[in-house]
């Protein structure tokens, strides 16, 4: 009977001279999947610091240009996973397949809108104040210094129906 040779189980420590025949085929495979150049050299630079660093250890049973496409394979998986919860600052085009920079939004308001606010608010206030003046004091008490309406109620001797019906009628002015 042939004793075959066994194959190899223990992992094997690779260096740079033994990786870097198969550099040029990782690349254009990492280039392929991402469409980035710099991406990919980066990925593929990252395949050989787990190898060198031995994070990453081959142990024999497939070919060694396979086994690092494995690698690379899991690496690229591993970028697009923690890619996908990032927020693309780039829109495709449905037409014609280009893409072109987003148009950020400024969650704040923009100074003219904050000018147009200020003076809604300096309109509104005057309304206020030419109100009767049991409106006026309910409405300042509970909407414009936001008290608790069993305070409103107890400071100005109104039951809730009384307050409620106050509120309601003052804004009916207010909008007229």
């Amino acid at each position: 009977m042939d004793q075959q040779t066994p194959t190899r189980t223990e992992p094997n420590q690779l260096g740079w001279s033994e990786l870097l025949p198969h550099r040029d085929t990782l690349v254009r495979y990492a280039r392929r999947r991402l469409l980035d150049p710099s991406l990919a050299e980066d990925l593929v630079h990252d395949v050989f610091e787990a190898v060198i660093t031995g994070r990453a250890l081959f142990c024999g049973r497939s070919s060694l240009r396979t086994w690092l496409l494995g690698v690379l394979k899991h690496k690229i998986v591993d970028l697009v996973r923690q890619r996908a919860s990032w927020t693309s600052l780039e829109i495709e085009d449905d037409e014609s397949g280009d893409t072109h920079p987003a148009v950020l939004v400024c969650p704040q308001p923009r100074p003219d809108e904050v000018a147009t606010h200020r003076e809604l608010l300096a309109h509104t206030l005057a309304r206020v104040s030419r109100l009767p003046q049991a409106l006026r004091e309910a409405v300042e008490m509970r909407l414009l210094r936001d008290e608790e309406s069993d305070i409103v109620c107890a400071t100005l001797g109104l039951s809730k129906t009384n307050l409620f019906v106050r509120l309601h009628r003052a804004r009916q002015l207010l909008v007229a």
